[in-house]
Order: structure tokens, then sequence, then C-alpha cells
């Protein structure tokens, strides 16, 4: 069998949203199917991380990118009044005129591309990747003129995103056409797959053509062979990754400040917000925060290790965000330190957490419950018992490559249906 995956993000794109698709590119080869990677050449990613490599039993092919650049733009704005601020403004506008989202112009070279890809290749089946939404239709393009059986991989919600303000007018006006790209998805693609079972109750409301089948991500335990820990001499909480739309550090920030614990250090891995710094120095915090901007991969791994906890934020979001289990999870899983989970109560991801006995879970914005669970945590780390051992049967249920064995068999399925 011989596969496509398009997706935007792909290295030397650096970030957390790249690791599904490589992982899948990764470990398909070695389940006999051959595996060829449709990706921009250089859309200007807010992150590049050239340490990262392709997979090597892979073939990675490029189309020209046409688009606006990756920007920040909360960050962009900040601390900018008058003139200065209408100006950058003027300056985002058309990032935010494009629909479904800033990167559907891209599909004016992937489409092309993507059909010389599959005629010469002799692909069998096509897997289009999201974030964005646009990417997919590459995919119903694909289907429509060469009947080509369609996958459509859901990382995050087409239509509800957790992280994006639902009251914004953007956002609003965006959804039209973003739920123009989720009719398209369930109407046209041979199965869908999600990343978590919210956003298949979601697609399932859409009365899809093909199944829904959800697929988490998983944890890459090898990725941090021969990274070790060492016991430090202050509290490490180490937190990954960009903040951005509703998630929120100030809750666990007013925990830090609450707590009393003068020997504990928060390191942001991955940058912070000018608004987030500002109001953990108005705390007090300054010298119990240590913000670390981007990292390569590598670099972001061996600090998750090196710590004695890692914090995961993740926002509720008027309910949106309940279901949700970010990456990030399988990530901090596989890293094998406590961690300090700031999540929805009752959510996906806290259930995930407390089932796997994998750290303390409190209400991202219930500050005595998440100053408890720091106390918890610091309190097991002095008495020599902050330590986290996955079963044998627990690593295999999150082991990234069972989930892309998963994905292998939908394969099978979708390429052995008889053609219309």
């Amino acid at each position: 069998m011989k596969v496509l995956l398009v997706t935007m993000y792909f290295p030397p794109a650096g970030g957390g949203g790249v690791q599904r698709p490589l992982k899948f590119a990764t470990h398909l080869p070695a389940l006999g199917i051959e595996t060829h990677v449709l990706a921009p050449d250089d859309p200007k990613w807010i992150h590049r991380d050239d340490e990262v490599m392709p997979p090597t039993l892979a073939w990675v092919h490029r189309a020209r990118y046409i688009g606006p650049k990756g920007r920040k733009p909360a960050e962009e704005l900040h601390g900018s009044q008058g003139l200065e601020r209408f100006a950058k403004q003027a300056q985002l506008a058309g990032r935010r005129l494009l629909v479904p989202d800033e990167n559907v112009s891209w599909n004016l070279t992937a489409i092309p591309a993507a059909i010389r890809i599959v005629r010469a290749e002799g692909i069998d089946a096509v897997v289009t990747t999201s974030p964005p939404g646009s990417v997919h239709l590459v995919g119903a393009a694909l289907k429509r003129s060469l009947g080509i059986p369609w996958i459509a991989d859901l990382r995050d919600s087409l239509l509800a995103h957790q992280d994006r303000r639902a009251d914004s007018l953007a956002v609003r006006v965006k959804g039209r056409t973003v739920r123009v790209v989720a009719s398209t998805v369930a109407r046209g693609a041979d199965a869908i797959v999600t990343a978590f079972d919210s956003i298949a109750d979601e697609v399932s409301a859409l009365s899809p053509v093909g199944r829904v089948v959800t697929i988490t991500n998983g944890s890459d335990f090898d990725d941090f062979l021969g990274l070790d820990y060492v016991p430090g001499d202050r509290f490490r909480v180490t937190h990954t990754g960009a903040f951005f739309g509703q998630r929120d550090p100030k809750p666990f920030l007013r925990a830090l400040a609450e707590s009393g614990l003068a020997d504990v250090t928060a390191r942001f891995v991955g940058g912070f917000r000018a608004a987030d710094r500002e109001f953990a120095e108005s705390l007090g915090l300054a010298d119990r925060i240590e913000v670390i901007p981007f990292v390569p991969r590598h670099r972001s791994l061996e600090l998750q290790r090196d710590s004695e906890a890692l914090l995961l934020i993740a926002s509720d979001a008027g309910g949106r965000g309940t279901g949700v289990i970010p990456g990030k999870v399988f990530e901090y899983l596989a890293a094998e330190r406590p961690i300090l989970a700031a999540v929805p109560a009752g959510g996906a991801a806290a259930r995930l957490i407390d089932e796997l006995g994998a750290g303390v879970v409190a209400p991202e914005d219930d500050v005595e419950a998440l100053r408890a669970a720091l106390v918890e945590l610091h309190g097991r780390w002095r008495r020599g018992e902050l330590t986290v051992n996955l079963t044998p049967e627990q690593r295999a249920r999150v082991d990234r490559r069972a989930k892309v064995a998963q994905l292998a068999e939908l394969l099978h399925e979708v390429t052995a249906k008889p053609k219309p």
C-alpha cells in the first residue's frame, strides 16, 4: 500500500503540532505502508527546529507555500496604543480576511502537487491532517478528481476550537466558512479520525458518510531514552509549549504566590506572554519564575525529564475544552515525571491522568485547589516519594506505535472497499 499524508506542520517546523504527522510518517513504513508526505516548503512557521529530522523511510514532497507567515497577534499588539496599535491591527487584518483560515492559499500549490504525486507514485489513499482545517480541501479535491480513498485526521475541533473566543465577531464570521469545510469532510471522507472523543461526537452529528474513529495521540517513550532526572535543590515545575487563546497561567501563578513555598521554581519553556510575565511580577514571583524561549525539541525533552513536576494547563472554554486531551499529556507521560494538571474538572485529560496515577489534578481556575496540589507534590518531593512508574500495561495503553497501527488498519479498511 502507498499513502500520501498531507500536513501543514512537518520538520523543519517546530512545536507540538509537528509530532502527530511526523510519527505517522515515521511508523507507517514499519507496518508495510509506503508513506509519502506533502508539506509546505517554508510557510514561515512561528517556530523552526532544524534538529528534528524528517523520517528516513518516508518520501517527503514540498509544495511552495503561498500565504502569510505565522504570527502572534496578541503579543504584537501588547502595550501598543493609538496610531501604533492601529497600524499593527492593519498589518494583521489581511490574515483575518482569509477563510476558513489564514493558510487556505496553500491549496493553490498543494492541490496540483498532490494530484501529480498520486498519479506518479500510484498512491492508494490520502490522509489529510489538521489544523489548519483548510488542508482537508486537498483531500476533497483528490477524492473528487481521482476517486482516491480519503481519511481526514482531526487533531482539533473544526467547529469549536477550545482555545478561541467563541464570542469574537471574527471567529463567528470564520465559523460560517469552517462549517462548510466540516460538511465537506463529513460528505466526502471515507473515514474520519479524531484525536479525542469529543471531536468524534461533534463530527458524528454531521451524519458523515464514512466511519468515525478516535485515535488519540500517543507517548513516545523512546524519545526520552538516555535523558536523566537529577534531583534538584529546588522544586522545579516545568511547563512546555506556548500560551495562546484561553490558556491562562494566572490561577496557577496566584496559587504559587499563596503557597508560601520559597524553594519552587516555575519554568515556562517556549515563552511566556508579556501580560502573563507582568502579572507574575506583580505577585512578587520574579525570582521564582524562569522563562525559557523556544528551544529545539530535544532540549525541551531534557528539561521535562529533569524536572520535579510538569505543569499542564488547559481551558474549559465554556465546556468546549472538557473532552480535550492535549498532545502534551502524552509527552508528559513519556517523561515519567509527576503532572500537576490544571485542567477542566471531570474532563478527559483529568480522567486519563487519574486512571494512570500520573499526577495531581485540580480545576484550572481554582486557585485553592491548585495551591493544595502544588503543596502536595512539594511534600512528596521533600519525603523522597515523588515518582511515576507506569506499568507495562499502562505504557502499552498510550504507546504511539499502537496508535499508528490503528491508522494502518483503517487504511487497509478504506482501500479494500470497492470504488463506486
